[in-house]
């Protein structure tokens, strides 16, 4: 379109004419800017998880539908943004989960990936997620190493570790004459960082553990391990396992009468569906220490009600952990106007989280998002007024309280 106007010397109609030409440039050029600004121009979230296996309760399907809600309600603000989330079952085997987020981040176009919850694939893709400078946020992935030595600026820890799950239960206890200990583990990443950090725990404290045994992922006879830790003689037998491997050890422990001896069982990562897995007898009594409970207020409730439309049963921590992370990205990317990684990581970092899961919690230079914690315990059965209301929140551990010192982190991004 030519126009041949001389400045200063502008007709109505060459006017109307150079109106018309920068409304369609406008029009036209608009949309290729967003798409320069969001590859591919949509922002693509992986969710990654066991979906069939042990860990599919606490994680699994539930944690793609947090993603989703957590979707939905972003672009209630940010309708002009696409999402897309897509999900797949990593089978809690590294070389699988490696393949499947080498795949999205090559081929798929995934932004982000988040949820994983088996330690060991989670520091498999830790690996891959370095050296494609891509962000992952961790829901459930225990292992300490994820912050620590092996820590990456994109990865996010947004749920625990093993180090605040044990070290202010193994305290408290310690002072109350529990002091020596037998840990039941699961055999692979998890449950051997879990018993290590645990024996640290002890050992400062002024415990003793009296020795461990590991048993296979997805294991289902226990018994063995349950006579190895009666022969013991501990006062409390830990369980370092989680899922389906908790609720089975548990069903077996009361089975072979030691709930009525005079050991005292400890779960050191339970969720709320081990304990509606497990039912009120078997479960009665165990604490454990907890990062988010549905029934909390009434924040908490509206979420987890609309949750349990969607899936049948209320959420775990890992799964509101996914929606708040997922969210947190997503208001870092319009924040950052870009998809770009290092300018959504900044974002991500410099803004507190600030929803239902957690309040003014602030990722720390090794990862980890800083919030509090709560102790619960299980309820006795009478005192189960609802489905699902299963603990009585104890006590809240502050985020202070609840977190290795940053001093103390061996994550090489940590400043000394």
């Amino acid at each position: 379109m030519s126009l041949n106007v001389l400045p200063g010397r502008c007709p109505k109609r060459a006017q109307s004419r150079l109106v018309l030409f920068f409304a369609l440039a406008t029009i036209l050029i608009a949309p290729q800017a967003l798409a320069a600004e969001f590859s591919d121009g949509v922002v693509r979230i992986g969710i990654i998880n066991d979906q069939a296996g042990p860990l599919s309760d606490s994680n699994g399907r539930g944690s793609v539908i947090a993603a989703k809600l957590a979707a939905e309600d972003f672009q209630k603000t940010s309708p002009s943004i696409k999402v897309d989330i897509i999900s797949a079952d990593h089978q809690n085997k590294a070389d699988i989960g490696v393949g499947i987020v080498r795949k999205w981040f090559d081929v798929d176009g995934v932004d982000m990936v988040a949820d994983v919850g088996n330690s060991a694939v989670g520091l498999a893709i830790q690996s891959i997620a370095r050296d494609k400078n891509k962000i992952v946020i961790y829901s459930s992935v225990a292992t300490t190493e994820l912050t620590g030595k092996q820590c990456a600026k994109t990865g996010l820890a947004w749920l625990h570790d093993s180090y605040n799950l044990v070290a202010g239960p193994i305290r408290t206890l310690v002072s109350q004459g529990y002091d020596t200990w037998f840990f039941i583990a699961a055999d692979y990443a998890f449950g051997k960082n879990m018993v290590l950090e645990s024996q640290r725990a002890l050992a400062a404290a002024g415990g003793k553990s009296l020795g461990a045994v590991f048993h296979p992922l997805g294991n289902a006879d226990y018994s063995s391990f349950l006579l190895q830790a009666q022969a013991s003689g501990a006062k409390v037998v830990a369980f370092a396992n989680a899922g389906e491997q908790l609720v089975t050890s548990m069903k077996q422990w009361n089975e072979f009468g030691m709930n009525v001896g005079p050991q005292k069982p400890v779960a050191e990562l339970m969720f709320i569906t081990d304990v509606h897995a497990m039912g009120p007898e078997t479960s009665k009594g165990l604490t454990s220490l907890t990062a988010w409970y549905w029934a909390r207020n009434d924040e908490t409730r509206a979420f987890s009600q609309r949750f349990y439309k969607l899936h049948g049963a209320m959420p775990t921590e890992p799964q509101a952990a996914v929606y708040s992370g997922v969210f947190h990205y997503l208001k870092s990317v319009v924040a950052a106007g870009t998809d770009a990684t290092d300018s959504v990581l900044e974002k991500m970092r410099s803004t507190p989280v600030d929803d239902f899961y957690a309040r003014g919690a602030k990722i720390r230079e090794d990862g980890k998002l800083i919030h509090d914690f709560y102790l619960v315990q299980v309820k006795e059965p009478s005192a189960i007024t609802a489905l699902w209301e299963y603990y009585n929140v104890l006590k809240t551990v502050s985020s202070t309280d609840a977190y290795l010192p940053l001093a103390d982190s061996e994550c090489p991004l940590v400043k000394k």
